[in-house]
């Protein structure tokens, strides 16, 4: 947009107001998981899919593994983040010994509002990629799908993870400035949710950036992951953000 091209030009005259555009991108996008897999605050596990080939190939062989989360790229509020679960619990006992049918039946929630539904593979496949059709059948989401729109280019992708049951305890937000962390807030789901994004009544609880309880995370994050995040982003080059945060 034009605040971009503003920040870009601004960044050619050498004058820095702000996190370029580039930087604010790669960091933003749900692919980061992906390219921090290797580090400790990764899963080694984790996908990204830009096609629909990519997608169903991939997430019917994950899937028939393990419970998985399918977040789309596109905003932070958890629409398009999905828990997803077999419904017979039938998973295989080793990764790519099977892959699901298109009939099999998914257990739903989504992470905006923690509502659940029910749907084949099949259907979800379709929903992640065409949006509301006659094949994705009858969707109470909030929101259209058609996650893969537009391409990589336009952000449209798509990230599988495997599912932490623990989040059940809450997640941690690390507030960063530059190097220092000068904040810790706990965000744990209220009771029998799994998200813990704002407004589907999680609690908050904010704790500063020494709480003993988070020690040898904090200890782990600072001192070994946090110089290695920039450069498995593609940012080598790039100094870390004057204020961000880490989940």
């Amino acid at each position: 947009g034009k605040f971009d091209d503003g920040m870009r030009a601004l960044r050619k005259l050498d004058i820095q107001v702000w996190p370029s555009p580039d930087v604010m991108e790669q960091m933003g996008a749900k692919d980061a998981l992906c390219k921090v897999a290797s580090l400790n605050i990764g899963l080694e596990d984790t996908l990204a899919y830009y096609t629909e080939e990519e997608f169903a190939a991939g997430f019917k062989k994950t899937m028939a593994f393990q419970p998985r989360v399918i977040k789309q790229n596109r905003g932070s509020s958890g629409e398009g983040i999905w828990i997803i679960k077999l419904k017979e619990g039938n998973y295989c006992e080793s990764y790519g010994e099977r892959s699901c049918a298109d009939d099999e039946i998914l257990d739903l929630m989504e992470a905006n509002d923690n509502h659940s539904e029910e749907h084949t593979v099949g259907e979800f496949i379709e929903f992640c990629v065409n949006g509301r059709t006659a094949k994705s059948g009858e969707w109470t989401s909030k929101g259209v799908g058609k996650y893969l729109e537009g391409g990589k280019a336009a952000g449209g992708q798509l990230v599988d993870q495997r599912f932490c049951p623990r989040i059940v305890e809450g997640e941690l937000r690390y507030n960063m400035v530059g190097d220092e962390l000068v904040g810790i807030i706990h965000k744990k789901p209220k009771e029998g949710g799994i998200s813990a994004v704002g407004g589907t009544g999680s609690i908050y609880t904010y704790y500063g950036p020494e709480e003993p309880l988070f020690a040898n995370l904090t200890e782990g994050f600072l001192k070994g992951d946090l110089h290695k995040i920039m450069p498995a982003l593609g940012l080598a080059e790039e100094p870390i953000p004057l204020w961000w945060t880490s989940d």
